[in-house]
């Protein structure tokens, strides 16, 4: 088997191949249903500061804050929710040492403001597609999403489109390297990522390797973006050009549970390995 290396954007931007993007999952923010009142915005930042630690000393190649804890989730995110994340970013960004990214869940626009106003690399969304799933009717459009991007300047930011959302299933199903090609035809993406089901749930190996496929040569780099861990590390690299991970690095790999450093220095040793193959 021929581990798919190339030169990308993402390698030029965290100076490594296979790049590992780590997972800053915020607390619930004001005006969601689990959010602190009592800790309030003090106890956020902490929380995102002690995740950032953790993964840096792990060793990751740069982070993408969430607000993944805003549960139950929205399609369009509130003023409170977008402003409160801006404030996250912006009050810990200077604690990086590697870049970073933003995902407003699930809002291509609010993604790409708080993108722009923090200075993020790339931003993370459903930027196009039509489906149906756990949060009703989802329809987003590539269109709308650069014309966004041109009107605010943030064409410095670099769009990952996730294809195959999450919790939802297509209105009109295609196999997802159809669906990846067509994408990078008509959409302008500058990084694809494949996903399971859910949050946490392993992307299926042969569905990687068959989308590497599809888009060979297009120059856009195919990230794992759920259920990547040290245990299918070796197996699902060499099909893609890095991994988006967040559960699996978490303390007994609980999606809201903190950044276990341990967890994350266990599978950029696996990483590093599979690099030199």
């Amino acid at each position: 088997m021929t581990s798919r290396i190339s030169e990308n954007w993402l390698t030029s931007l965290t100076g490594v191949t296979k790049p590992i993007i780590g997972m800053v999952h915020l607390p619930a923010l004001p005006g969601s249903p689990l959010y602190d009142g009592v800790g309030g915005m003090a106890a956020i930042r902490d929380w995102v500061r002690r995740d950032i630690a953790a993964l840096q000393a792990g060793g990751i190649d740069a982070v993408m804050y969430c607000n993944e804890n805003d549960r139950p989730y929205r399609l369009d995110a509130d003023a409170a929710s977008i402003a409160a994340m801006a404030d996250v970013v912006a009050a810990t960004r200077g604690e990086l040492s590697v870049p970073f990214g933003v995902n407003v869940l699930w809002d291509p626009r609010a993604t790409l403001a708080v993108a722009k106003a923090t200075g993020a690399s790339f931003a993370r969304e459903i930027f196009t597609g039509a489906f149906a799933g756990d949060f009703g009717l989802w329809v987003r459009s590539a269109g709308d999403a650069h014309r966004y991007r041109r009107e605010i300047g943030a064409e410095d930011v670099r769009l990952i489109f996730n294809v195959n959302a999450e919790f939802a299933a297509p209105l009109a199903p295609r196999p997802i390297p159809e669906v990846a090609r067509s994408v990078v035809f008509s959409s302008s993406p500058d990084a694809i990522c494949i996903s399971g089901p859910i949050t946490s749930q392993p992307v299926d190996g042969s569905a990687l390797a068959d989308v590497t496929e599809a888009v060979r040569g297009s120059g856009i780099p195919i990230l794992v973006n759920t259920g990547f861990k040290s245990e299918n590390a070796a197996e699902l690299l060499p099909h893609a050009d890095g991994a988006i991970v967040g559960s699996s690095l978490k303390v007994d790999g609980v999606t809201w549970n903190p950044v276990d450093s341990g967890r994350v220095s266990d599978l950029m040793e696996i990483v590093r390995r599979e690099r030199t193959t």
